[in-house]
Order: structure tokens, then C-alpha cells, then sequence
């Protein structure tokens, strides 16, 4: 007889029972592991996310390196308030502490009251380092800032009257400095056996018996504005900060050559001589942008990199 129903064995119908089950909890499983991945890979982003965020925050707040940095007021703090906006950039700010006067920014230096200074040349540093024991590391130099004479009440000079009083910086470098550029001028003649540490006591022959003044290097500018002395021998850096409306290519009576070991240097301590932070900043120093801010805002002011 014609079978009308296929039998099927009670444990067979129970393992297909059990594998259909079975599918159906894989699915379930296999959905609810793939919405597990979903959040936890949303949750990974978010975290992304917010951690760039609160670095982000950090930055804004002041997450930076900090040099600390002394210069006189112009060019040198004036340069580096120019470059400032570039090396934050690169995550570094400069607390720039300008000084009037060049005898504190190496003490400061030395001390780790700055981190770093800008003002000065190679024979001042040597000179300092010589004074006070200590050592400090010359980074790279930036420019040269040469030194003139000026006069409220002489257009030439050759006008110098005879006993002419003139005015020069009275420390023990830029003093010398001053009597060298007047010797090769033919004002004066000097002891050649003391060099660049020439002072007034050195002077050999003074055909026009010249007198002397000698003050601060930043009051230099108004001895000669208030006309307290018939010429002065300034920095021109000094100029161009207090004495505004001087030129100094144009009003100079005489003026150093470029061809000079007077250029203004970065100058840190020894351990900070290989400091990224610190070649980061000599980098900007030395930039095509600062050569061209230096040309086109400071006359006279020569860049030597």
C-alpha cells in the first residue's frame, strides 16, 4: 500500500527543532554582537574626539613652552614680539622682559631668571664672562647694530670745535668701542697696546683736546637731544629707541662698518645650548621674514645671517 505520510523518527524531529533554534540564537547573537561593536566603535570616536578637544582647550590655556627672554627695547624685543605669533605655532611663547640697560640681562641669565637673552656682542659677553666667572653659550648671532656719532648742532665733522665736549657709553666695551671709531677717523690716536679695552687714559694724541662725557648707554640719546655735549657716540639701537625721528644712516656724523665682531647674538646658558625650544626661536631669529622686518623698519641695523 501507498504510504500517504512520510514518518519521521522522534529524534529527528527534535534535532531539527533544536537546529532551527539554534539558527535563530546565532542571528540574535550575531545582531546583538554587532550593535555591541557599533557603540563601542561610536564610543572610541567620542572619546577621540574629546580628548583632541580638551588638548585643544590645554593649548588655548597656555599649554605652551615658555622661554623667558631679556632685550632691549629696540629692535631686539621689538623682533621678537614680530616672531611671537609664529612660535606659537609651533607650541612656544615668549615672556620677553625688556631692560634699558646692558648691565642686567647676563646676571639675570646666569641666575635662571631668563631662560635666554638678546642684546649684546661677542666682546661685551666676553667681557661679563671675564668680570663675573661665569658662563654663558652664544646660540647664533642676528644683526649688527653699528655705532655713530651724533650731534643736535654739527652737520659735519669736521666742525668739532677744539675742547669739544663728546659723549660716549661708559662701560668698559662700548666706551672703547666709541674712542676706536673716533681714531679711524682721525679724531684721536690711541695706546696700541691695550686694543679694544682703550680708555680715556689711553689716548696718545688729541689734536683738538677733546673732553669727555661718559653715561649710561640709554641716556646717551638725550645728552645729545638737550645738546649737553657737542657729539655723542651711540648704539644705534639706543637711536632708534630714544630718539625717534633720527636716522641713522641719514643724520650719522660717522658710523662703524658692518665688517665688525659686534653682532647681536641669542645667548643662553650652556645646558640649553641644544634645546629644541631654543633652536626653534634662533631658526625664526634667522629668518627670511626677520631679515626683511629688520631692512624695512630699522636703519642701519645690518643682518648678518
Amino acid at each position: 500500500m501507498k504510504r500517504l505520510f512520510t514518518h519521521v523518527a522522534p529524534n529527528a524531529l527534535a534535532s531539527a527543532q533544536i537546529k532551527s533554534s539554534a539558527d535563530a540564537v546565532t542571528k540574535t547573537q550575531a545582531k546583538s554582537l554587532a550593535n555591541v561593536l557599533a557603540k563601542t566603535l561610536a564610543l572610541t570616536l567620542c572619546l577621540a574626539l574629546l580628548t583632541l578637544s580638551l588638548a585643544a582647550c590645554n593649548r588655548s590655556s597656555g599649554d605652551y613652552i615658555t622661554i623667558r627672554i631679556g632685550a632691549t627695547p629696540t629692535p631686539h624685543a621689538e623682533i621678537l614680539e614680530f616672531i611671537s605669533p609664529f612660535l606659537l605655532e609651533e607650541g612656544i611663547r615668549l615672556d620677553i622682559r625688556e631692560f634699558t640697560e646692558f648691565s642686567f640681562p647676563n646676571p639675570a641669565l646666569s641666575d635662571g631668571s631668563l631662560d635666554a637673552n638678546y642684546f649684546q656682542h661677542m666682546p661685551f659677553l666676553e667681557n661679563y664672562m671675564q668680570q663675573s666667572g661665569n658662563t654663558l653659550h652664544v646660540v647664533g648671532a642676528i644683526h649688527i647694530e653699528p655705532m655713530g656719532a651724533y650731534s643736535q648742532t654739527l652737520n659735519d665733522i669736521s666742525e668739532l670745535p677744539i675742547g669739544g665736549l663728546v659723549a660716549i657709553p661708559d662701560c668698559a666695551v662700548n666706551g672703547p668701542r666709541a674712542l676706536l671709531l673716533m681714531q679711524e677717523n682721525g679724531l684721536l690716536a690711541l695706546n696700541p697696546d691695550v686694543g679694544n679695552r682703550a680708555g680715556i687714559t689711553d689716548i696718545t694724541y688729541n689734536p683738538l683736546e677733546l673732553r669727555f662725557l661718559q653715561a649710561g648707554a640709554s641716556f646717551l640719546p638725550r645728552i645729545m637731544l638737550d645738546e649737553e655735549a657737542d657729539m655723542a657716540i651711540i648704539n644705534t639701537n639706543h637711536v632708534l629707541f630714544g630718539a625717534p625721528g633720527i636716522d641713522p644712516v641719514r643724520d650719522s656724523l660717522i658710523m662703524e662698518t658692518t665688517d665688525s665682531p659686534y653682532a647681536n647674538m641669542l645667548v643662553v646658558r650652556p645646558e640649553d645650548a641644544d634645546n629644541p625650544a631654543i633652536l626653534t626661536l634662533l631658526r625664526h631669529l634667522q629668518s627670511e621674514r626677520v631679515r626683511e622686518f629688520i631692512l624695512e623698519n630699522y636703519s642701519g641695523v645690518v643682518p648678518v645671517f
